[in-house]
């Protein structure tokens, strides 16, 4: 039923298509007017477009598109001396915008010029059929984390895949990647001096020079390959609905997730500082009174952790995900054209602020590698030194 559902909304290659822009949609990704992009031009040292079948109006390729971009946000790169920043979107409850979140902030990156790495850890593998790839037939083992986390492979680069998505590459996952909560604890348990948490870490150092930013999706619960995620990454993310119920799920996490790394790591001597930890506000209804006090409640726990963006409720997001898609693959949208705009302007607002902290480890990465005397070269990953746990 799945593959017969893609099929139809996906007609007629049952393959997902990046979306295409025209001069005004690519002058506002590069920050400048489109007098300005169309006198560059002229210059003919940027990929020119092409006129569509009516001869009506010029468009760009996604790749084109980010050719353009990547040139005039050049100083928003990643700088020389810095490595991937890696950051992982968790929440121990499902239907949260967990996947959603990863997708969007991948793509909203890209759109930025920036080169992103994809890492589905859910055996449901729902981030995985938001790129157009059914994770139960078109997935195996080999192009799953699980081949790592048994000890057969010690980098990633064997899984990973391009995408429909140019400046996306994907490490997928299916439902066989549930045998890594099965693997990780036997090798704990069999190989002296294994340290389960730490295999994701070692597995992405191959790469990390590879691409800007790393984003992980999790599994909605504190499982093995979940650990593996924080452990591994600089930053977290925690999509968090305004609602009771996810806000007490969300209070159990941050306790349980303390507790297991102080037991973890604080009896080996070893710990753990993330450079940020970010609280995303996610289908906020903002018509529903009990949202509004729950949301006091969040901004008054979590404080400066709380972005100060919020992700609406609205038609766009049901659309788009029962199209296997998000507001960045659409490219025209049917319905109200203010919904839209309210939809896309707050996943901007959200990567914008991310792009924000992400850039803040590049710049730490900088000093310490200068500090060493090691600069340019990339600095040692931030998860291999010693630091404190702040959860």
């Amino acid at each position: 039923m799945m593959g017969e559902i893609r099929s139809a909304m996906l007609a007629p290659t049952a393959r997902k298509n990046p979306p295409v822009f025209n001069l005004s949609q690519l002058a506002a990704l590069c920050g400048i007017e489109k007098g300005s992009l169309s006198h560059r031009m002229t210059r003919g040292d940027l990929p020119g477009g092409k006129l569509n079948e009516s001869g009506s109006r010029r468009e760009f390729s996604l790749a084109e598109a980010r050719a353009w971009i990547r040139e005039y946000r050049k100083d928003h790169l990643r700088p020389a001396g810095a490595e991937a920043v890696t950051l992982s979107i968790g929440n121990f409850k499902g239907g949260v915008s967990k996947t959603t979140t990863a997708v969007t902030l991948a793509q909203g990156l890209s759109l930025l010029g920036h080169r992103v790495l994809v890492i589905d850890t859910d055996p449901q593998g729902s981030l995985t059929t938001l790129f157009g790839i059914l994770p139960d037939t078109e997935v195996q083992e080999s192009n799953t984390i699980l081949p790592l986390c048994m000890g057969s492979e010690t980098s990633i680069r064997y899984a990973i895949q391009p995408t429909y998505w140019d400046g996306i590459d994907l490490v997928a996952a299916a439902p066989v990647l549930f045998g890594a909560e099965f693997a990780l604890p036997a090798r704990q348990t069999q190989e002296p001096g294994f340290e389960f948490w730490r295999v994701l870490d070692l597995g992405i150092d191959d790469v990390r020079a590879d691409y800007d930013v790393i984003v992980i999706d999790t599994p909605p619960a504190l499982s093995y390959t979940t650990i593996n995620a924080f452990m591994a990454s600089n930053g977290i993310i925690m999509p968090l609905p305004p609602n009771a119920l996810d806000f007490a799920s969300a209070a159990q996490f941050w306790s349980l997730f303390s507790d297991l790394t102080t037991e973890l790591l604080g009896r080996r001597g070893l710990s753990k500082e993330f450079d940020f930890i970010h609280v995303l506000l996610a289908r906020v209804d903002s018509t529903d009174a009990a949202s509004t006090i729950v949301r006091q409640w969040i901004g008054q726990t979590y404080a400066e952790k709380v972005l100060p963006v919020e992700i609406p409720k609205t038609a766009v997001t049901g659309v788009t995900a029962a199209e296997f898609g998000t507001v960045y693959d659409v490219a025209r949208y049917d319905g109200s054209a203010r919904t839209f705009k309210r939809a896309r302007d707050a996943y901007d607002s959200f990567v914008g602020h991310v792009e924000g902290s992400i850039r803040s480890v590049w710049a730490q990465q900088q000093r310490a590698g200068m500090a060493s005397g090691t600069a340019p070269k990339p600095v040692e990953p931030f998860n291999t030194r010693k630091a404190r746990v702040r959860a």
